[in-house]
Protein backbone atom coordinates (compact mmCIF):
# COMPACT_ATOMS: atom_id res chain seq x y z
CA UNK A 1 0.00 0.00 0.00
CA UNK A 2 2.60 2.11 0.87
CA UNK A 3 4.57 1.74 -2.50
CA UNK A 4 1.35 2.65 -4.49
CA UNK A 5 0.91 5.79 -2.77
CA UNK A 6 4.60 6.41 -3.50
CA UNK A 7 4.10 5.87 -6.91
CA UNK A 8 1.07 7.98 -7.13
CA UNK A 9 2.44 10.83 -5.34
CA UNK A 10 5.35 10.82 -7.75
CA UNK A 11 2.50 10.95 -10.56
CA UNK A 12 1.21 13.79 -9.38
CA UNK A 13 4.06 15.93 -9.08
CA UNK A 14 5.28 14.67 -12.59
CA UNK A 15 1.76 16.45 -13.40
CA UNK A 16 2.21 19.42 -11.68
CA UNK A 17 5.92 20.31 -13.64
CA UNK A 18 4.08 19.49 -16.97
CA UNK A 19 5.04 15.95 -17.85
CA UNK A 20 3.03 13.74 -19.06
CA UNK A 21 3.30 10.68 -16.59
CA UNK A 22 2.07 6.71 -17.62
CA UNK A 23 -0.08 4.74 -15.11
CA UNK A 24 1.50 2.43 -12.51
CA UNK A 25 1.30 -0.90 -13.99
CA UNK A 26 2.21 -4.00 -11.98
CA UNK A 27 5.11 -6.36 -12.76
CA UNK A 28 5.39 -9.93 -10.27
CA UNK A 29 2.74 -7.95 -8.04
CA UNK A 30 5.38 -4.63 -8.06
CA UNK A 31 4.62 -1.40 -9.13
CA UNK A 32 6.94 0.35 -11.87
CA UNK A 33 7.01 3.79 -12.81
CA UNK A 34 7.87 4.10 -16.54
CA UNK A 35 7.31 6.72 -18.85
CA UNK A 36 7.55 6.01 -23.09
CA UNK A 37 10.44 7.78 -25.00
CA UNK A 38 9.12 9.99 -27.32
CA UNK A 39 9.89 9.83 -31.27
CA UNK A 40 11.67 13.44 -31.44
CA UNK A 41 14.36 11.78 -28.97
CA UNK A 42 15.07 9.64 -31.88
CA UNK A 43 18.13 9.56 -33.68
CA UNK A 44 17.44 8.55 -37.01
CA UNK A 45 19.33 5.79 -38.04
CA UNK A 46 20.63 5.31 -41.75
CA UNK A 47 20.32 2.48 -43.91
CA UNK A 48 23.56 0.42 -44.75
CA UNK A 49 23.76 -2.72 -47.18
CA UNK A 50 27.18 -4.49 -46.67
CA UNK A 51 28.10 -8.30 -48.44
CA UNK A 52 30.62 -10.99 -48.04
CA UNK A 53 32.24 -10.31 -51.37
CA UNK A 54 32.63 -6.83 -51.60
CA UNK A 55 33.94 -4.22 -48.74
CA UNK A 56 32.00 -0.68 -47.44
CA UNK A 57 33.82 2.27 -47.23
CA UNK A 58 32.64 5.30 -44.74
CA UNK A 59 34.33 8.55 -45.16
CA UNK A 60 33.76 10.45 -42.03
CA UNK A 61 34.52 14.41 -41.75
CA UNK A 62 36.86 13.51 -38.86
CA UNK A 63 38.54 10.70 -37.07
CA UNK A 64 36.67 8.13 -35.69
CA UNK A 65 36.78 7.42 -31.97
CA UNK A 66 34.27 4.75 -31.12
CA UNK A 67 32.30 1.85 -33.26
CA UNK A 68 29.99 -0.18 -31.90
CA UNK A 69 28.37 -3.60 -33.46
CA UNK A 70 25.09 -5.20 -33.22
CA UNK A 71 26.04 -8.66 -33.99
CA UNK A 72 29.04 -10.72 -35.30
CA UNK A 73 27.14 -10.91 -38.64
CA UNK A 74 28.77 -8.12 -39.68
CA UNK A 75 32.63 -6.75 -39.18
CA UNK A 76 34.37 -3.38 -39.08
CA UNK A 77 37.67 -1.63 -38.52
CA UNK A 78 39.25 1.64 -39.39
CA UNK A 79 41.38 1.86 -42.31
CA UNK A 80 44.98 2.16 -42.08
CA UNK A 81 46.69 5.27 -41.93
CA UNK A 82 43.41 6.87 -41.93
CA UNK A 83 41.61 7.58 -38.53
CA UNK A 84 38.31 8.94 -40.61
CA UNK A 85 37.30 5.87 -42.60
CA UNK A 86 36.04 2.73 -41.44
CA UNK A 87 35.65 -0.71 -43.90
CA UNK A 88 32.58 -2.56 -43.00
CA UNK A 89 32.08 -6.23 -44.42
CA UNK A 90 29.86 -9.12 -43.63
CA UNK A 91 31.30 -11.82 -41.73
CA UNK A 92 28.18 -14.67 -42.74
CA UNK A 93 27.20 -14.53 -46.12
CA UNK A 94 24.05 -13.76 -46.56
CA UNK A 95 22.77 -13.23 -43.41
CA UNK A 96 18.90 -12.75 -42.24
CA UNK A 97 16.77 -9.81 -40.81
CA UNK A 98 18.71 -6.70 -39.52
CA UNK A 99 21.21 -5.37 -36.94
CA UNK A 100 23.18 -1.90 -36.25
CA UNK A 101 26.12 -0.20 -36.30
CA UNK A 102 27.22 2.87 -33.88
CA UNK A 103 29.89 5.54 -34.57
CA UNK A 104 31.15 8.05 -32.71
CA UNK A 105 33.71 10.63 -34.13
CA UNK A 106 36.58 13.13 -32.77
CA UNK A 107 34.29 15.86 -33.26
CA UNK A 108 31.56 14.31 -31.04
CA UNK A 109 29.22 13.31 -33.70
CA UNK A 110 26.86 10.36 -33.39
CA UNK A 111 26.00 7.69 -36.32
CA UNK A 112 23.40 5.32 -36.41
CA UNK A 113 23.18 2.67 -38.99
CA UNK A 114 20.84 0.17 -39.83
CA UNK A 115 22.80 -2.90 -41.57
CA UNK A 116 21.03 -5.23 -44.08
CA UNK A 117 22.54 -7.93 -46.16
CA UNK A 118 22.66 -7.52 -50.06
CA UNK A 119 24.56 -9.20 -52.62
CA UNK A 120 25.40 -6.22 -54.58
CA UNK A 121 25.39 -3.20 -52.38
CA UNK A 122 23.70 -0.13 -53.68
CA UNK A 123 26.69 1.77 -52.80
CA UNK A 124 30.07 1.05 -51.43
CA UNK A 125 31.76 4.27 -50.50
CA UNK A 126 30.34 6.66 -48.97
CA UNK A 127 30.87 10.25 -47.44
CA UNK A 128 29.25 11.02 -44.28
CA UNK A 129 29.64 14.60 -44.34
CA UNK A 130 26.62 15.33 -47.27
CA UNK A 131 24.61 13.83 -44.18
CA UNK A 132 26.17 16.32 -41.91
CA UNK A 133 25.22 19.33 -44.19
CA UNK A 134 22.49 18.01 -46.16
CA UNK A 135 20.51 20.91 -43.58
CA UNK A 136 17.52 18.85 -43.32
CA UNK A 137 15.17 19.07 -40.02
CA UNK A 138 14.94 15.26 -39.75
CA UNK A 139 18.46 14.82 -39.69
CA UNK A 140 19.20 16.94 -37.21
CA UNK A 141 19.43 14.54 -34.51
CA UNK A 142 22.69 12.59 -36.77
CA UNK A 143 24.30 16.18 -36.78
CA UNK A 144 23.79 17.21 -33.17
CA UNK A 145 27.32 17.07 -31.72
CA UNK A 146 26.48 16.00 -28.35
CA UNK A 147 28.88 13.60 -27.30
CA UNK A 148 31.41 14.45 -24.71
CA UNK A 149 34.84 13.16 -24.95
CA UNK A 150 36.86 12.92 -21.38
CA UNK A 151 39.57 14.94 -23.02
CA UNK A 152 37.59 17.42 -23.61
CA UNK A 153 36.50 17.67 -19.98
CA UNK A 154 32.83 19.60 -19.84
CA UNK A 155 33.78 21.38 -23.08
CA UNK A 156 31.31 20.66 -26.39
CA UNK A 157 33.82 19.17 -29.43
CA UNK A 158 31.29 20.87 -31.47
CA UNK A 159 32.14 24.28 -29.52
CA UNK A 160 35.56 23.66 -29.37
CA UNK A 161 35.72 23.37 -33.28
CA UNK A 162 34.05 26.65 -33.80
CA UNK A 163 36.35 28.42 -31.34
CA UNK A 164 39.46 27.33 -32.84
CA UNK A 165 37.60 28.20 -36.85
CA UNK A 166 36.64 31.72 -35.40
CA UNK A 167 40.11 32.36 -33.62
CA UNK A 168 41.68 31.17 -37.22
CA UNK A 169 39.38 33.32 -39.17
CA UNK A 170 39.49 36.34 -37.03
CA UNK A 171 43.32 36.38 -37.61
CA UNK A 172 44.00 39.16 -34.27
CA UNK A 173 47.29 39.39 -33.24
CA UNK A 174 47.13 39.80 -29.58
CA UNK A 175 50.28 39.07 -28.52
CA UNK A 176 53.21 40.96 -30.06
CA UNK A 177 56.68 40.30 -28.08
CA UNK A 178 56.60 36.40 -28.68
CA UNK A 179 58.13 34.83 -31.35
CA UNK A 180 61.76 33.95 -33.29
CA UNK A 181 63.34 34.67 -36.39
CA UNK A 182 65.88 33.02 -37.83
CA UNK A 183 67.41 31.68 -40.96
CA UNK A 184 64.59 33.86 -42.93
CA UNK A 185 61.69 31.76 -41.14
CA UNK A 186 59.71 33.37 -38.86
CA UNK A 187 57.63 31.76 -35.72
CA UNK A 188 55.57 33.31 -33.30
CA UNK A 189 52.33 33.75 -31.12
CA UNK A 190 49.69 35.77 -32.01
CA UNK A 191 47.46 35.12 -29.59
CA UNK A 192 46.70 33.15 -26.26
CA UNK A 193 42.66 32.50 -25.30
CA UNK A 194 41.24 30.94 -22.68
CA UNK A 195 37.26 29.27 -22.10
CA UNK A 196 35.85 26.67 -19.65
CA UNK A 197 38.85 24.96 -18.85
CA UNK A 198 40.93 25.03 -21.88
CA UNK A 199 43.51 27.31 -23.65
CA UNK A 200 43.77 28.04 -27.22
CA UNK A 201 47.13 29.09 -28.83
CA UNK A 202 47.05 31.12 -32.08
CA UNK A 203 50.53 30.86 -33.58
CA UNK A 204 51.99 31.13 -37.26
CA UNK A 205 54.82 30.10 -39.05
CA UNK A 206 56.37 33.00 -42.23
CA UNK A 207 58.95 31.27 -44.55
CA UNK A 208 60.60 34.15 -45.73
CA UNK A 209 63.03 31.48 -48.03
CA UNK A 210 63.20 30.33 -51.14
CA UNK A 211 63.01 26.87 -49.89
CA UNK A 212 59.67 25.27 -48.36
CA UNK A 213 60.25 24.44 -44.83
CA UNK A 214 58.86 21.09 -44.09
CA UNK A 215 57.84 20.56 -40.43
CA UNK A 216 59.00 17.50 -38.56
CA UNK A 217 57.31 18.30 -35.24
CA UNK A 218 55.95 21.35 -32.29
CA UNK A 219 56.78 20.20 -28.88
CA UNK A 220 55.46 21.95 -26.11
CA UNK A 221 57.25 21.85 -22.99
CA UNK A 222 57.39 23.28 -19.05
CA UNK A 223 60.84 23.52 -18.20
CA UNK A 224 63.39 24.90 -16.07
CA UNK A 225 64.39 28.88 -16.08
CA UNK A 226 68.09 28.17 -15.08
CA UNK A 227 69.74 24.28 -14.59
CA UNK A 228 72.85 24.04 -13.41
CA UNK A 229 75.35 22.00 -15.10
CA UNK A 230 75.49 18.18 -14.16
CA UNK A 231 71.66 18.40 -13.35
CA UNK A 232 68.43 16.76 -14.82
CA UNK A 233 66.42 18.33 -16.41
CA UNK A 234 63.28 18.44 -15.24
CA UNK A 235 60.39 18.67 -18.68
CA UNK A 236 56.95 18.42 -18.67
CA UNK A 237 55.10 17.71 -22.04
CA UNK A 238 52.45 19.67 -22.77
CA UNK A 239 50.23 17.93 -25.65
CA UNK A 240 47.29 19.79 -27.65
CA UNK A 241 43.83 18.05 -27.96
CA UNK A 242 43.14 19.80 -30.89
CA UNK A 243 44.42 21.86 -33.82
CA UNK A 244 43.01 23.91 -36.70
CA UNK A 245 44.63 24.25 -39.99
CA UNK A 246 47.59 21.70 -38.30
CA UNK A 247 50.14 21.93 -41.80
CA UNK A 248 53.45 19.66 -42.35
CA UNK A 249 54.55 22.15 -44.68
CA UNK A 250 54.85 25.99 -45.52
CA UNK A 251 55.23 26.91 -49.21
CA UNK A 252 58.48 29.31 -50.37
CA UNK A 253 57.80 33.53 -49.58
CA UNK A 254 54.31 32.23 -47.71
CA UNK A 255 52.53 31.55 -44.45
CA UNK A 256 50.16 29.55 -42.09
CA UNK A 257 48.92 30.17 -39.16
CA UNK A 258 47.34 26.98 -36.45
CA UNK A 259 45.06 27.13 -33.66
CA UNK A 260 46.17 24.34 -30.82
CA UNK A 261 43.26 23.80 -28.10
CA UNK A 262 45.08 22.21 -24.78
CA UNK A 263 43.82 21.37 -21.43
CA UNK A 264 43.87 24.52 -18.93
CA UNK A 265 47.37 24.54 -17.05
CA UNK A 266 49.61 27.13 -14.92
CA UNK A 267 53.32 27.83 -15.14
CA UNK A 268 55.44 27.80 -11.65
CA UNK A 269 57.65 31.11 -11.27
CA UNK A 270 60.77 29.48 -11.73
CA UNK A 271 59.92 27.44 -15.12
CA UNK A 272 58.48 28.72 -18.57
CA UNK A 273 57.17 26.63 -21.55
CA UNK A 274 59.19 26.57 -24.08
CA UNK A 275 57.76 25.98 -28.11
CA UNK A 276 60.15 24.70 -30.32
CA UNK A 277 59.43 24.27 -34.07
CA UNK A 278 61.84 22.10 -35.70
CA UNK A 279 61.98 21.31 -39.90
CA UNK A 280 62.54 18.05 -41.48
CA UNK A 281 65.41 17.14 -42.78
CA UNK A 282 67.31 20.53 -42.05
CA UNK A 283 68.19 23.31 -39.73
CA UNK A 284 65.62 25.99 -39.35
CA UNK A 285 64.61 25.30 -36.16
CA UNK A 286 63.07 27.89 -34.21
CA UNK A 287 62.37 28.24 -30.50
CA UNK A 288 60.19 30.84 -28.38
CA UNK A 289 59.12 30.89 -24.73
CA UNK A 290 56.22 31.85 -22.79
CA UNK A 291 55.80 32.48 -19.17
CA UNK A 292 52.82 32.80 -16.87
CA UNK A 293 52.09 36.11 -16.69
CA UNK A 294 51.20 35.78 -20.54
CA UNK A 295 48.77 33.07 -20.06
CA UNK A 296 46.84 35.13 -17.23
CA UNK A 297 46.45 37.70 -19.75
CA UNK A 298 44.71 35.46 -22.01
CA UNK A 299 41.39 36.35 -23.91
CA UNK A 300 38.36 35.88 -22.54
CA UNK A 301 36.16 33.76 -24.98
CA UNK A 302 33.14 35.81 -24.79
CA UNK A 303 35.03 38.48 -26.16
CA UNK A 304 34.91 36.23 -29.45
CA UNK A 305 32.48 36.18 -32.19
CA UNK A 306 32.36 32.55 -32.61
CA UNK A 307 31.08 31.97 -36.17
Amino acid sequence: MKMKQMAMALALLLGAAGVEAQVPEKENGNVRMAREIPFDRMIPPHELEVSYEKTVHLLFPSEVRYVDLGSPNIIAGKAEDAGNVIRVKAAVRNYKGETNMSVITEDGAFYSFNVRYAEEPLMTNIEMKDFIHDGEAVNRPNNARQVYLRELGSESPLLVRLIMKSIWKENRRLVKHIGSRRFGVQFRLKGIYAHNGLLYFHTEIRNMGSIPFDIDYITWKIVDRKVARRTAVQEQVVLPLRAQNNVTSIARYSSERTVFAMQKFTIPDDKHLVVELCEKNGGRHQTFTIENEDLVRACNIEELTIK
